[in-house]
C-alpha cells in the first residue's frame, strides 16, 4: 500500500484530501504545518507528499527544499491558491513533480497521485536496474598482472585526456572504458560505444556525426549522430583499428576541434566529449604500414592501457569464477561453488577467448546444471576441453564442411581483404608484401567482388 502524507494548515483541505486518497486505496498521514510534516516524514515511508506552499512556522519551499534533501526519491506535490501562482511554479523548479490549484478536484487529484507515484515507483525501478548492471559490469582482479590496469583507471579518469585501451579480444576493454567514465566527473553524463568494425564505411560519417533531413534518399528525418549524443559525457570507439583511412580523417578533425556538421547540415555543432579509443590490433605496426594515421594515432594514445589476456592474470580466474556464479545465479537457487581441483582446471586452460569464454562458461554453467558444487569432471564437461594432440586446429574449424576449392577461395578472399586494410587499400603495396604483380592483385579483387575504399 503506498502511503501519502498531506502538510495543509487547512482542516478542511486535509479532510478532503485524506477522504479522496484513502478512498483510492492510499495509507494516509496529515500533518497541520511544515515542522510536523518534516517529522512525519522522517518517522515513516513516505511515497508522495501533497504540500501547501503558504504554512505558518515553515514555509512551503523550505519545507520542499528538505524534502528533496533528507528523502530524494519522495515525489512532491504542491498545493497552491490562485495568489500563490508563483510560489507553486518556483516549487516546481526546485524539483516538485506538479503542482494543484485550490478549490481541489477530485478527478485531478487522482489522476496527479497516480502519476507521481508511477513515477516514483520506475525511478526506483531504474536505480536498482542501474546497481544491477553497474555490479555485473564492474572491474573484478587483484593479480600482480591486473594491477597497472587498476591504476591507470584510477589515475586518467580524473582527467579529461584520451585513453586508448589495447588488448585481446574478450579481455574486457569496453569494462576499462566503462570504469574509467565511471569513476570521472563525467559520470552523470552518457557512455556512448561505437563499433567502428560493425558499421559500413559509407554509413559511419552519418553515425558519428548525425544528418539533416534530407541529406540523402533515406533520411527522411533529422538525425543525432554518436558525438552529439555523448556530449557532456564520454564517446567509445571500439576497435579503431578497423576504422577507413577517410573516416579516420574526419574523426581527427573532431577530436581536434570538438566541432562538426551534420550531413548535410553546414551549422556548425560544438560538443563536450572526452575520447576513449578500443583496439586489439597492433596500431603501431598499421602506422607503418600506411593502415592508421599517425597523426591520429597520437592523438588518441595519450594514456595507454594494455590489458592482459586472462592467461596472463591466472590468479584472477578464482575472483572472476565466484563473479559470475553469483551473476548467473537464478532465483533462490543456492550459491554455487568449485573443488579446488576445478579451479585448477580453469588454471590450467589456456583461454583463447579470454574473460568473455570464462563468462560465458559459467552462463552455460548456470543454465544446464544443477549441481551445487562443481567438480572437475563437471566444469571440464562444460568446457569441452580435450588433449591438446586431440584439438581441432582453429583455422580448419573456420572452413569446416567446404571443398578445398571453396576453402582455398574463402581463405585467399578473407587474407587479401585482411592484406588490403592493413595497407590503407594500397594495391601496390599490398602486392608488393604479398610478392606478387600488382595486375594479379587486380585480378583477384575482381574474382572475388572485393571492395576496395579509396
Amino acid at each position: 500500500m503506498s502511503t501519502v502524507l498531506i502538510i495543509d494548515d487547512e482542516e478542511g483541505i486535509r479532510d478532503v484530501l485524506s477522504r479522496i486518497l484513502e478512498d483510492e486505496g492510499y495509507r494516509v498521514f496529515v500533518a497541520e504545518d511544515g515542522i510536523d510534516g518534516l517529522q512525519i516524514a522522517g518517522s515513516n515511508r513516505i511515497d508522495l507528499v501533497f504540500l501547501d506552499v503558504w504554512l505558518p512556522n515553515m514555509g512551503g519551499i523550505d519545507v520542499l527544499k528538505e524534502l528533496r534533501n533528507a528523502h530524494p526519491d519522495v515525489e512532491v506535490v504542491v498545493i497552491s491558491g490562485h495568489a500563490n501562482i508563483d510560489l507553486a511554479v518556483k516549487a516546481v523548479k526546485l524539483g516538485a513533480y506538479d503542482f494543484l490549484e485550490k478549490p481541489l478536484g477530485i478527478d485531478r487529484v487522482t489522476t496527479v497521485a497516480k502519476n507521481a507515484l508511477a513515477f516514483e515507483t520506475l525511478k526506483r525501478e531504474n536505480r536498482l536496474l542501474k546497481n544491477r548492471l553497474v555490479h555485473q559490469d564492474q572491474i573484478v582482479g587483484e593479480s600482480r598482472a591486473f594491477a597497472d590496469v587498476i591504476a591507470l583507471i584510477d589515475q586518467s579518469a580524473r582527467s579529461d585526456s584520451r585513453v586508448l585501451i589495447v588488448g585481446e579480444n574478450g579481455t574486457g576493454k569496453e569494462l576499462v572504458a566503462r570504469e574509467i567514465h565511471r569513476r570521472s566527473d563525467r559520470s552523470t553524463g552518457p557512455f556512448v560505444e561505437v563499433n567502428c568494425a560493425a558499421i559500413p564505411d559509407t554509413l559511419l560519417e552519418s553515425e558519428l556525426f548525425g544528418h539533416e533531413k534530407g541529406a540523402f534518399t533515406s533520411a527522411v528525418n533529422q538525425r543525432r549522430g554518436k558525438f552529439e549524443t555523448a556530449d557532456g559525457g564520454t564517446i567509445f570507439l571500439d576497435e579503431i583499428g578497423d576504422m577507413s583511412l577517410s573516416a579516420q580523417a574526419k574523426v581527427l578533425r573532431v577530436i581536434q576541434e570538438m566541432r562538426f556538421e551534420r550531413v548535410g547540415g553546414d551549422s556548425p555543432i560544438e560538443v563536450d566529449v572526452r575520447v576513449i579509443a578500443a583496439t586489439n590490433r597492433d596500431l603501431r605496426a598499421l602506422v607503418d604500414r600506411g593502415g592508421f594515421r599517425e597523426d591520429l594515432f597520437f592523438r588518441l594514445n595519450v594514456i595507454p592501457i594494455e590489458v592482459p589476456p586472462l592467461r596472463d592474470r591466472t590468479d584472477d580466474i578464482p575472483l572472476l569464477a565466484e563473479h559470475f556464479l553469483n551473476e548467473f545465479r537464478r532465483g533462490d537457487q543456492p550459491v554455487r561453488t568449485m573443488t579446488p581441483d576445478a579451479v585448477d582446471l580453469l588454471r590450467e586452460y589456456h583461454w583463447p577467448g579470454n574473460v568473455r569464454e570464462l563468462k560465458n562458461l559459467f552462463e552455460r554453467i548456470s543454465i544446464m546444471s544443477d549441481e551445487e558444487l562443481l567438480t572437475r569432471e563437471a566444469v571440464q564437461t562444460f568446457l569441452g576441453e580435450r588433449e591438446e594432440e586431440e584439438r581441432a586446429d582453429p583455422l580448419v574449424e573456420a572452413f569446416d564442411g567446404m571443398g578445398l576449392t571453396e576453402a582455398r577461395d574463402s581463405f585467399e578472399k578473407r587474407y587479401l581483404e585482411q592484406k588490403l586494410r592493413e595497407n590503407g587499400f594500397n594495391v601496390s603495396r599490398t602486392a608488393t608484401e604479398l610478392g606478387i604483380y600488382p595486375s594479379n592483385l587486380h585480378a583477384k579483387i575482381r574474382k572475388y567482388g572485393i571492395q576496395v575504399e579509396r
